[in-house]
Parts: structure tokens; sequence; C-alpha cells
């Protein structure tokens, strides 16, 4: 019994052993992860094969390679699936064009998502792309962050859930076939982002989600959540209560021709309400800025398959939609 029970001891000793060796290993190689540079690390994710092989289609591995430290936006393959086949297949072939797109998911610098703040930021390709930070997100441009800081010995990748497009340098009949990644329409793509919840709802309130999901194309100055918390709540539930008068106040946000904002020039504005909304365009600290009447465009160039949305940060009200009381 003894010799029974001092074996017991000895095994269950070993077993134990064995497994903080494992344990041991696991995290050895979970932090190893960090020892891998960015192309490395996206090679060993499963996730990320077609940015892969994207990568090395425009001859950016050894770029990516390179001492950094960088700052990789990273569309999942599924990020690639919402891309038309025939557009993606355009895109691959062209070597110049993919380069650009893939570039402006890098920035030069290390940034963790504990260090993102709302702003634009400056890509590789050499434009900018709109970040947004706010309700416990991160969004660039139209693509959400659905996981942050993937930890590499060059830098940091944030995984995002839609492809981005350059603003700039699609010019060419190639670049205009690749002005719309998306095969969703404009009501679609703001139901895809939470920041346009408030903005979706009251759609629906209207009855305008026939016309937002028709050929178009359109051009829509789209207030996100933060920009109806700006709205009184006593003004915001009499728009609810009055499906005309929210109709008239979505169609003033609305254009009926498709404008980038590579295309926008300060002028007056015909919207499908009717009247005009005054659009400027200006220079702030390097940068170009784009009002519409008091609202800044602060995310540009979500491009639908109808048209383009643009977040603004205020909501826009034609001047006789708020005289019924």
């Amino acid at each position: 019994m003894t010799i029974r029970l001092k074996n017991f001891w000895l095994v269950a000793v070993a077993a134990l052993m064995c497994m903080a060796m494992q344990t041991s290993a696991v995290a050895q190689d979970s932090m190893s992860m960090g020892n891998k540079n960015i192309v490395e690390t996206a090679m060993a994710d499963a996730r990320f094969s077609m940015l892969v092989k994207a990568l090395k289609k425009a001859d950016l591995v050894e770029t990516l390679k390179g001492a950094g430290p960088f700052t990789v936006f990273a569309p999942t393959d599924d990020a690639f699936a919402k891309v038309p086949a025939d557009k993606l297949k355009m895109l691959m072939n062209d070597k110049a064009m993919l380069k650009s797109v893939l570039l402006y998911h890098v920035m030069s610098g290390k940034v963790m998502a504990s260090d993102a703040r709302t702003m634009m930021a400056p890509m590789m390709e050499g434009t900018s792309a709109s970040v947004t930070v706010g309700n416990g997100m991160v969004m660039v441009d139209n693509a959400r962050v659905v996981q942050a800081d993937i930890m590499t010995s060059n830098g940091v990748i944030h995984a995002i859930d839609t492809v981005l497009m350059p603003k700039m340098g699609m010019s060419s009949a190639m670049g205009e076939n690749m002005g719309s990644m998306s095969n969703m329409d404009i009501v679609d793509m703001a139901m895809s982002n939470p920041n346009f919840s408030m903005l979706v709802e009251l759609v629906k309130t209207a009855g305008l989600v026939d016309t937002l999901k028709s050929a178009g194309p359109f051009t829509v100055f789209a207030p996100t959540n933060a920009a109806f918390a700006k709205v009184s709540p006593a003004k915001l539930e009499m728009l609810k209560n009055n499906p005309e008068m929210l109709k008239q106040v979505l169609l003033y946000h609305v254009l009926s021709m498709k404008v980038p904002s590579s295309n926008a020039r300060t002028m007056e504005a015909m919207t499908v309400q009717g009247s005009n909304a005054k659009v400027k365009v200006k220079m702030k600290d390097g940068m170009t800025v784009v009002m519409v009447d008091k609202a800044r465009v602060t995310q540009p160039d979500m491009m639908a398959s109808n048209g383009v949305i643009h977040g603004i940060d205020t909501v826009l009200m034609p001047k006789n939609a708020m005289k019924r009381k």
C-alpha cells in the first residue's frame, strides 16, 4: 500500500511538472508573437491571408519587414470579401494602384489603441485617413477596428472590417471604376457603422430607406450619433413625431450626385430637399477642411455602391423646416 501511494505521488508530481512546462511553453510562444515583424505576424494569422497575398503582389513585404515602427490597419479576409469580385481582381492586377491602396492602411510610427484620438491621420500613401474615437470603438474612415494592439517587433497591427480606399490618385478610368470598393448601398453602409445608428433609425421613421437604396448616385452628409446628441431632446422628439418634417430635414443632407471630398468646392449645393446648403472648403493646419453650413466633415469618402457618405459633426437644418411646431 505504501509503495502504491508513493508511486501515485510520483506520477502526480510528474504530471504537474509536465503541465507547468507546457503552460510555460504556451506563454513563451504567445510572448514571442511580439518578436515577429508585421509581415510574419500577419502570415501566422489565418485571418490575414488575403492581405499577405496583396502585400506580396505589391512588393511591400520588405517594406513592412523594415525597422519601422509602423501602425497597420489590417483588413481581414472578411473585409476583402466585401469588395466586389471584379474590382478586387482589377486591383490585384494593377500593382501601382494596389501599392497605393495598401500604403493607405499604414502609418509611420507606433500608435496603440489607448493613444488613438479623433483626427486626420497621415498615411504612408501620402494622404490622410479620418480616425474617429467614440462609443468604445475606433473607426478609420468607414472601417471599424475589430481587434486592436496585435504587437509585432516593428510596430502594431489593428485588424479592421473594411478595406480602406485613398481619396486621391484615383482619377484615372481605372480609378473611377475602383471608386466604390463596396457592394453595400448607402443604407447598408450606414447600418454597418455604429456611429450612424440614430441616422438609420430616423431614415426608417421618415420612410426614406427605399429612396437611399435606389440607383442614385447620392452624396449623403451623414450626422453621427454625436451630432444628434447636440440636438435638444425636445426638438429631436418633435422630428420623430412629424415624419414629413423629418423627411425634409434628412433630405437636406442629400445631394443627387456623387461628390467625393477631393471634388468638393466652395459653393451653394442644391439638396434633394430643394434648398441650397453652403459648402465651404478651406485649409487649416495644413489640412483641407470641408464645412457644410455649420457642420464639419469629420469622416469623408465612405464609398457605397450608389454614392458616397461623408460623416458630419452637426445636424443640418433647412431654413424653413422648423417653422411648424
